[in-house]
């Protein structure tokens, strides 16, 4: 189906390359990038409640002379991140939410600014009380006690809610061996037992049970269980490189005489390491290794343009390489083979991670043609054995593939995921034909079919899939069936254009129509999904042009900007608190745009497409024109439905859907 003249090569290449300058200013000296996380009211309110609990604390101690400072800067920041509706959120970005909000509360009080904060406060009351109060938080979590235990931990020790209140932790199960863990029915998700830890032990120091023979139990595994957070705790000092984790685990200690210890010392460095120029807190230290390997696959989707003027150089695989886990994690107990997030120490190896890496690292074979001779392939191949393999021995009975440990599933974090699983079938795909993974490819085969089947079963009714590590905060259940959908479809792609080359015929004979069906099913969702301006994804809340107005523009003789956007003048104060959250004229997010064009161009369904495809490029090539991909909007979960925005999303998924496109403009395809 010819494509309509409207988006040319020629202008596509312009917005390939613009993204691919913008790319190589965000690289760092050794080729690699960092990206930047968004900052966060919820670590900065949970770190300055951990600080100030610590200089108390450690009365008679060491304490650092930049403390008072820190908590300084903190109180400031966060005394300007109010919304007007007396909420905080988790990002600068985000709606209002009653756990930010609580912890915002907890952190002015203990910091104890007195006038300074008191209206501040009086405003964050009014709010989480129209939210339902603890009632409200609870019901905000459910049955997982990952997040709601330990912000009402903050409060007590705040002073604002009585510990009878508070949910135990069961903190004792954390001496049992590591391999025990998903067989203990642990009430907090997998990644959360330094807090489970240190707030049980909190709990039990300020209201022990009642029951003697349970105190008893408590007692004797006190310092048993300390020894386990020690053992987790990284060489940074940050859990999982999270300042809301190491902040708790921080504040807990610090609370019963234990400011002094070794891993409360270590998780202070952390938060000193990780204050931001701001003086704010970000979610967490960085995704280098993820944003990598996204950009990796992102560059070298166009070879030729990648061999003339190369982003993706030696060095940078050299990097990722480096990345892998090696030894067992003392974290999550999980095998070597892995990637996590960041090259930092408190990564932890995952199911997302691991096949980016893989890609990425396809990828970068596939485009050399010399590389078969050099060392660098041997490394590449004993590094890619060793992360199929991981891969294969993460996957979950159900089929899906959980994020960081096998079998756990009894909480949302932990179970498996569709966006997960696609990924992960993806990446054993895209090695499948390699002489290296031979030995790999009847097991591979049985994970693929066993794959299949959960994403046909977790398909819903309308045609599409929900992610589990991101979500949009305009949906009313926070959810992001664009993002579900988009990942899926682009698996599903890749295993229907396989199918031919599998060992297993019965996978071919019983499932290409399956696959057809399903793909189809999520192309049509996404066509209706499409907004008017062509794009998807997005809300009320989306406003690129306030954003944009945020970072540049004239002030006003009363301190305001004047944003010019074609015929129009607006006036917008420098806060986003003054504009949250009107109707913008540009309700599509650029995330979500560049993954739905991805997904519906891989399937090549030849159903009349290219009208959707149009509209959805020529938006993305306004938004590139504007600016906009200088933007990131709160589109990813962290742990337990923490908002976070990455400054390198909106530029790498865009650069793989103008490459994506233009490939089929060659081949006149679509």
């Amino acid at each position: 189906m010819p494509i309509a003249p409207s988006s040319s090569q020629a202008s596509i290449a312009k917005s390939i390359d613009s993204l691919r300058d913008r790319l190589r200013s965000l690289q760092n000296g050794s080729g690699y990038w960092t990206g930047r996380l968004s900052t966060s009211a919820l670590s900065t309110a949970t770190a300055i409640s951990a600080l100030t609990l610590f200089r108390k604390g450690s009365t008679g101690g060491t304490v650092a002379p930049s403390l008072d400072l820190l908590i300084d800067r903190g109180v400031e920041w966060l005394l300007q991140a109010q919304n007007d509706d007396g909420g905080f959120g988790d990002t600068e970005r985000s709606h209002s939410n009653i756990a930010t909000t609580y912890l915002a509360i907890a952190a002015l009080t203990l910091a104890d600014r007195g006038a300074d904060a008191a209206t501040v406060l009086a405003r964050a009351q009014q709010f989480v009380q129209k939210e339902g109060g603890w009632e409200g938080l609870r019901r905000r979590y459910g049955k997982d006690k990952t997040f709601v235990v330990p912000i009402m931990t903050n409060c007590a020790l705040a002073g604002l809610v009585d510990w009878s209140e508070i949910p135990p932790l069961p903190f004792e199960a954390a001496a049992l061996p590591q391999s025990w863990y998903r067989f203990a029915k642990m009430p907090v998700v997998s990644y959360a037992i330094p807090a489970l830890v240190a707030i049980g032990q909190a709990h039990y120091h300020f209201a022990p049970p009642r029951n003697p023979i349970l105190r008893g139990i408590r007692w004797l595994v006190l310092q048993r269980t300390y020894n386990v957070l020690r053992r987790m705790q990284p060489q940074s000092g940050g859990y999982l490189e999270a300042v809301p984790l190491t902040s708790f685990v921080l504040m807990s200690l610090a609370s019963i005489g234990q400011a002094q210890s070794e891993v409360a010392v270590q998780a202070f460095r952390f938060l000193e390491d990780s204050i931001l120029e701001d003086g704010s807190w970000p979610i967490d230290t960085n995704l280098a290794t993820w944003v990598t390997s996204l950009t990796t696959r992102a560059a070298l989707l166009d070879p030729k343009r990648e061999a003339e003027d190369p982003l993706i150089t030696e060095p940078t695989i050299q990097w990722l390489l480096e990345c892998q886990h090696r030894v067992r994690h003392p974290f999550t107990g999980a095998d070597p083979g892995g990637w996590g997030w960041t090259n930092l120490t408190g990564a932890v190896p995952d199911a997302d991670d691991t096949p980016a890496a893989l890609l990425a690292l396809r990828a970068w074979k596939r485009t050399q043609d010399s590389i078969s001779a050099t060392t660098i392939s041997e490394r590449i191949d004993t590094a890619c054995v060793s992360g199929i393999h991981w891969l294969l021995g993460l996957q979950n009975r159900d089929g899906g593939w959980p994020t960081f440990c096998r079998g756990w599933g009894t909480l949302p974090f932990d179970r498996s995921g569709s966006d997960l699983t696609a990924h992960a079938m993806r990446a054993l795909l895209a090695w499948y034909d390699e002489p290296c993974a031979a030995k790999f490819r009847r097991p591979i085969d049985r994970a693929l079919l066993l794959g299949l089947r959960y994403l046909e079963r977790e398909q819903r009714e309308d045609g599409s899939w929900l992610p589990l590590w991101f979500g949009n905060q305009d949906d009313p259940q926070e959810e992001n069936p664009i993002y579900g959908t988009s990942r899926v479809l682009v698996g599903l792609a890749d295993l229907r254009r396989s199918l031919a080359d599998l060992s297993s015929s019965s996978l071919r004979q019983r499932d290409s129509s399956r696959i057809d069906a399903m793909i189809r099913a999520g192309v049509q969702y996404l066509e209706r999904s499409q907004n008017p301006d062509g794009g998807w994804g997005g809300g009320n809340s989306l406003d690129y042009r306030y954003e944009i107005s945020r970072k540049s523009g004239p002030r006003d003789k009363a301190g305001e900007k004047t944003v010019q956007s074609g015929n129009l003048e607006e006036s917008i104060y420098d806060t986003p608190r003054t504009r949250f959250f009107t109707p913008s004229d540009s309700s599509s997010s650029i995330e979500e745009t560049a993954l739905a064009i991805e997904a519906i161009l891989c399937c090549d369904t030849q159903q009349g497409t290219s009208g959707f495809i149009m509209r959805g490029i020529q938006f993305l090539e306004k938004a590139n024109e504007l600016g906009w991909s200088e933007v990131s909007w709160p589109i990813g979960f962290y742990f337990a439905k923490l908002w976070y925005h990455e400054q390198m999303y909106p530029i790498i998924f865009s650069l793989v859907a103008f490459s994506t496109f233009s490939d089929a403009l060659r081949r006149q395809d679509i």
